[in-house]
This record gives structure tokens, sequence and C-alpha cells, in this order.
């Protein structure tokens, strides 16, 4: 987050970043220590949403061109790949557990 311009945006969208992205991996590893498949899938949405807060911030460094183009628009699409694979997981899990239901 060095890249970041020393304003109060700057700051803030800085620390939100860190927060949620950290939250991502807390939680995945919180989920690869689940109970049960229910569990499981609880905790993936958490990393799900907390993958997409995470999105929604970076596009908002895109959006008030806080970073360079080539730096930013590199974390939002990995960024995007994460979501689409923690969203794809989710659904997975769903369509599973309503067969076994």
């Amino acid at each position: 987050m060095e890249l970041m311009p020393n304003t109060k945006v700057g700051h803030t969208i800085a620390n939100q970043i860190i927060r949620s992205a950290t939250s991502v991996g807390a939680n995945y590893r919180a989920a690869c220590r689940a109970k049960s498949n229910k569990d499981f899938l609880n905790k993936i949405l958490i990393v799900e949403e907390e993958a997409d807060e995470t999105l929604y911030w970076l596009e908002l460094l895109k959006e008030g061109n806080l970073l360079q183009d080539g730096v930013i628009n590199e974390l939002i699409k990995e960024c995007d790949e994460l979501v689409a694979i923690f969203t794809s997981t989710g659904r997975t899990l769903r369509n599973k557990n309503n067969q076994i239901e």
C-alpha cells in the first residue's frame, strides 16, 4: 500500500483494502478447518463477500485515478478471478447441499 497517495482518501481506501483483503485469507483458513459441509459453505460465503468488498475498493482506486493503471488493473484482474472462484465454490456447494436434502 506504499504506492497509495499520501492523502486522507488514499489512507482510507488503503485501510479498507487491508482489512477486507486480510479477512479473505483469515476466513479462507477458517473454511479449510470447517467442521461440516454447511460450516464450510457459510465460511466460503464470507470469503466471497470479503473478496468482493476488496474488489469494490480496488475499483474505487481505479475510478479515482489514485494508482497507475498497470498496477491497479492487475490487482483488479486477480481479485475478480478470486471472487469468481469463491462464487463458483459457493454455488457448487449449495447445489450439492440441495441434492442431499
